[in-house]
């Protein structure tokens, strides 16, 4: 799978909406693989991000070679620590979060994974990563300590996903956690969407069809759904 980006940016030249079904493989039992896979086929989805926050096992290797068994979208690794990086996948989202500043976060775990980036065959894809308040704790404010931006600070958003474009960021990935109450505020999307050139990403707290149409007509331009298709996989059918 080559050119996933190049492939991105083409898809938003002619406003085309992408959609990424997020796996989190500790949630995901092996068994449940093949008909997980036939769900996401039979959804509108065009990628596959896998990763989480917290991963206890080493599984992703494993989990991506089972998938492809059955589906043939392209898979990103969407990381929160250098040990869930998979030769395996097809790409990975390389993400730096903005909104924080730890450290470890913003370049010290990019700098643990390049012995590992540079021996494999990934596409790696800068995606400068801003958590907005989902009106509740999530687990990558847990996990990365940090702060997220008010939904209603559309102009710090704003602010952060330019500086983001202006360090070389590919794309920009608006995120309001796995499981938060609510998503990422229309008009925060629009007011970013209308104001940076790359690719926008919009994830987390999106529970209906009409949602994620409602956040593409914002400018949204991927959008993620984990939670809500981990709870019912008949999300996009029923």
């Amino acid at each position: 799978m080559k050119n996933i980006y190049q492939n991105i940016l083409i898809a938003k030249q002619n406003n085309q909406k992408l959609l990424a079904i997020l796996i989190d493989p500790d949630k995901t039992k092996a068994e449940e693989i093949e008909n997980l896979s036939q769900k996401i086929n039979e959804s509108p989805a065009t990628h596959i991000f896998i990763g989480g926050s917290i991963v206890e096992q080493i599984c992703i290797d494993s989990l991506i070679i089972e998938i492809k068994k059955y589906c043939h979208l392209p898979i990103l690794i969407f990381p929160g620590h250098p040990s869930q990086i998979s030769n395996e996948a097809d790409g990975i989202l390389f993400l730096s979060l903005l909104s924080g500043r730890n450290p470890d976060y913003l370049i010290e775990h990019h700098i643990n994974s390049v012995d590992i980036l540079t021996n494999s065959s990934l596409e790696i894809i800068s995606t400068g990563y801003i958590l907005i308040d989902g009106g509740n704790e999530t687990a990558v404010q847990r996990v990365s300590q940090t702060l997220p931006i008010e939904n209603t600070n559309i102009n710090l958003a704003f602010k952060t996903a330019k500086a983001g474009e202006y360090l070389g960021k590919k794309l920009i990935y608006l995120e309001a956690g796995s499981g938060a109450n609510h998503h990422v505020s229309l008009e925060m999307v629009e007011y970013v969407s209308k104001n940076i050139s790359v690719p926008l990403i919009v994830g987390g707290g999106i529970r209906s069809l009409s949602k994620i149409q409602e956040i593409f007509k914002a400018g949204a331009d991927i959008i993620v759904i984990g939670t809500a298709f981990e709870n019912d996989p008949t999300f996009f059918t029923s």
